[in-house]
Formats: C-alpha cells, sequence, structure tokens
C-alpha cells in the first residue's frame, strides 16, 4: 500500500514550514552563541574547545564555523586549526557607537571631567547584569588600565553598576541580580543585602562609590546621567588608591554629580531620550 503524500517518510518530502523556521531559529541562536563564546575568552579556540564550551555536536559547529569564517565574523589559524573573533565584530561594534546619539555629548563631558580631576574617566551603559563601556578617556599618567570600550564587568562590583542599579527599586533589583554575587576581589560585595545598603547609600550621597571592589590598588567613583527613567548610562572616574583620600574621592563624586546632572540636561534639551 502506498504511503501518504504528507508522510516523513517519502523520500523528498518538503518539510514543514514551522519545522524549517525553528531549525533556522536554532542556528541562529547557536550562532549568536558562538559570537559570544569568542568574546568571552581572549585566547585562540579549537573546535574541541567550542565543544566542551558551548555542548554543541561536532557536525553542527563545522558548519557554523565555516558559514562564520566566510562571513568575516571569525579567522582561522591554519597552523593549529583554532578561530578567534574577525574584523566585521570590531565593525558592527563601532557601528553601534558611531549611531549612538549620546556618546558625543558623553565624550565631551569625559574630557571636560579628566581635564578638572586628572583622572580616567568612563562612560558606561547597564545591560541586564554587567555594565558595558562605550567611552573612556585615559589620564596622561594612568597605571591601571581599568576598562576598555567594549568591556564588560558586573554591575555589583562597579561605582558604574551600583549608580544605576540604585534607579532601580529593591524588588526590581532582587529579580535582576542573583542572591549570590561573584568575587572579582577581596574586597567585592556578593550579597544582595550588602547591594541594597549600597544603592541606598548612592541614593542619599547623589552618586556611587567602591574602593577595590572590582580592581585592587583602584577605587571609583560613579553618577547617573539623568535623561531616561530608570537611568541607563552612567559615568565614572577611577583613580589609585595610593594617590586619593577619602575626602578627596568625596570631591570628585560631587564633581561627577555636577556633570552628569549638567549631561542629562543637554540631552533633553537636544531631545534625545
Amino acid at each position: 500500500m502506498p504511503q501518504k503524500a504528507d508522510s516523513p517518510a517519502v523520500a523528498g518530502a518538503p518539510r514543514a514550514a514551522g519545522a524549517e523556521e525553528t531549525a533556522g531559529v536554532k542556528s541562529a541562536r547557536r550562532a549568536v552563541d558562538l559570537i559570544e563564546t569568542f568574546a568571552a575568552n581572549d585566547v585562540w579556540l579549537s573546535l574541541s574547545d567550542l565543544h566542551a564550551r558551548t555542548g554543541f555536536p561536532r557536525s553542527s559547529l563545522h558548519g557554523l564555523l565555516r558559514t562564520l569564517l566566510d562571513a568575516g565574523w571569525l579567522e582561522a589559524d591554519p597552523n593549529t586549526a583554532r578561530y578567534r573573533l574577525g574584523v566585521r565584530a570590531l565593525i558592527c561594534g563601532t557601528a553601534y557607537l558611531d549611531r549612538d546619539a549620546v556618546v558625543p555629548f558623553a565624550t565631551e563631558a569625559l574630557e571636560r571631567i579628566r581635564e578638572k580631576t586628572g583622572f580616567t574617566a568612563h562612560f558606561a551603559r547597564r545591560n541586564g547584569t554587567e555594565v558595558v563601556y562605550l567611552e573612556t578617556r585615559e589620564a596622561q599618567r594612568s597605571t591601571h588600565l581599568v576598562s576598555r570600550v567594549g568591556r564588560t564587568l558586573p554591575t555589583h562590583a562597579t561605582a558604574l553598576g551600583k549608580a544605576l542599579l540604585a534607579e532601580l527599586t529593591r524588588d526590581e533589583i532582587d529579580q535582576l541580580m542573583p542572591a549570590e554575587l561573584p568575587a572579582l576581589t577581596p574586597n567585592t560585595i556578593t550579597t544582595r543585602e550588602a547591594l541594597h545598603a549600597e544603592c541606598a547609600a548612592t541614593r542619599e550621597r547623589g552618586y556611587a562609590s567602591e574602593v577595590e571592589e572590582g580592581t585592587l590598588g583602584v577605587r571609583c567613583v560613579a553618577a547617573v546621567i539623568p535623561y531616561r527613567i530608570p537611568g541607563t548610562d552612567a559615568i565614572s572616574c577611577s583613580m589609585p588608591i595610593s594617590q586619593v583620600s577619602d575626602a578627596e574621592a568625596k570631591l570628585v563624586g560631587e564633581l561627577l554629580a555636577e556633570a552628569t546632572a549638567e549631561l542629562g540636561r543637554q540631552l533633553r534639551r537636544a531631545g534625545i531620550r
């Protein structure tokens, strides 16, 4: 008895549109996951490395790597059969900054802050539980490379992140942050209760502060740019602990609060939201 035309056993029978769409979405998701895996590792990765990190089947990895390599998202070392991010990642990342209307205003503010304080100034945006550095103006005599454009750090371990988390309610913070917070240094806060206390202090002060919580030897202060509700962006100053007293750090924090308030007014006048 012949099989029905819609039977999946019939060779050459068209796949259901839903199945094709699901397969396409799965491949796209895996391609994104692969790119993010490369972004999270600063070493060349082999197919075996990627299989161990992602759990994707080796057969799928072969096809994905070939596609991303052909598209310029990856580069290959022919001598070791290892891969790393390609130039397309930089091009697309730069395009994000080029199209962000806030960046030119923030860059000018960073220049003024660095000139007034003599310290490295950063502009960053919260992305979930992380802050992403979008612009940096390094101090002329900086001895610590604290961040670079595109770097991410946990919100709870940075003054930038604390300033932005303080924009949220207690319930919103609890829904966002895990109960146990990973430590970057021995000084990093590791509980939500400690984080709530930091956020309360930030709201009262008008700026956030941390001492060697993200990087040993460095203390930071940060303030939110008030042009969105809740705030998404903030500016910070990084200072070597050997060069700055608590009183001096307080003055820098107050200066940041004033500078970001003025920047927020500029952005609102320009119609940027």
